[in-house]
This record gives C-alpha cells, sequence and structure tokens, in this order.
C-alpha cells in the first residue's frame, strides 16, 4: 500500500487501536495489497471512550460485553446484574482496552 495512505489511516484510528501494536499494523498494512486497503475504509472501529461511558451507564446489564461480542460473558453478567456492582466496576477501568482489542482483531480479520 502507499505510505501516505497507511500514515493516514494509522492516525485516525490510533486512538482506536493499541499502542504496542502500531509497528505490526503498520508492518501488516505495508505488505497488503490496495484491495485491502479499500475493505479498511470501509470498517467501523468502536471508540475505547464511548464504550466506557456505556460500561459506566450501561454495565450492570452486560451491554458493553454485547457490543464487543462476547454475548457469554455478557449473559453471565446480565444474569448476575454485573457480578453484584463488582465486575462492572472492574469492567468500566478495561473497557478501553478491551475494545483496542476487539478492534485489532476485526483489523485482523481482514488483512
Amino acid at each position: 500500500m502507499i505510505k501516505e495512505k497507511i500514515d493516514q489511516f494509522l492516525a485516525a484510528q490510533a486512538a482506536n487501536l493499541p499502542a504496542e501494536a502500531m509497528t505490526e499494523i503498520r508492518e501488516r498494512l505495508e505488505a497488503a495489497d490496495d484491495s485491502k486497503f479499500d475493505e479498511l475504509s470501509m470498517l467501523n472501529f468502536k471508540n475505547p471512550t464511548t464504550m466506557m461511558i456505556i460500561a459506566w451507564l450501561l454495565g450492570c446489564y452486560g451491554v458493553d460485553r454485547f457490543m464487543l461480542n462476547d454475548t457469554t460473558m455478557g449473559i453471565v453478567k446480565l444474569c448476575t446484574c454485573g457480578g453484584c456492582g463488582i465486575w462492572t466496576i472492574i469492567d468500566i477501568f478495561t473497557a478501553g482496552k478491551r475494545t483496542r482489542e476487539f478492534n485489532l482483531s476485526k483489523l485482523n480479520e481482514i488483512l
């Protein structure tokens, strides 16, 4: 792929992807062909900040887990009312990291 496209993509999505994986992502993007870039431009990443807010407001119902396609844990969280609130508090602080990892896995599926 063209270096400018890669730089633009990484600049636009830096907040949505794990910082420690940026060099690996850059290498994989450089090795990919232009048809993959068209698929990437159509990809919608989830915002980690939004997921933290959802975890804060609706975390006891497991909505944050359902949105990240973690259906089993979402059901368990829903049935236990967020693990009596303890699991909800933990998920508020880990929602950003889980969202970035989810976005990375979506990116890896395409590349």
